[in-house]
């Protein structure tokens, strides 16, 4: 159920409650409120900001992950290490960077 965010048309004469705006819980086919719950000032329906974020991680850099864990899980640092060093430097990614470092670390590379 989505959560819809109301306030008192003429903030000055609502309540505490309906004078800022406040959330309410509805289902879709439910209609609008028109009056406070609390004080029954008239209130309207705000349009409130989505926050959400979505990211989608791109195809060749989900194959490139699966080949990085490969090597890694059959001990292969090197080869783990040079393909997220690569990987890290055309991404900009200093997670993928810092693995990298881990993986030659364990491949016995001085890194400094």
């Amino acid at each position: 159920m989505p959560i819809y965010e109301y306030q008192a048309v003429r903030p000055d004469k609502g309540c505490r409650h309906c004078g800022r705006a406040f959330e309410v819980l509805q289902a879709l086919q439910e209609p609008p409120l028109r009056r406070c719950p609390r004080c029954g000032a008239e209130i309207k329906k705000l349009v409130s900001l989505s926050h959400a974020v979505v990211v989608e991680t791109p195809e060749k850099t989900r194959q490139t992950e699966r080949k990085i864990r490969a090597y890694e899980r059959s001990g292969m640092w090197s080869h783990a290490a040079e393909l997220a060093d690569a990987h890290a430097e055309k991404t900009k990614d200093k997670r993928l960077k810092a693995r990298a470092k881990e993986a030659y670390r364990k491949a016995g590379y001085d890194i400094s």
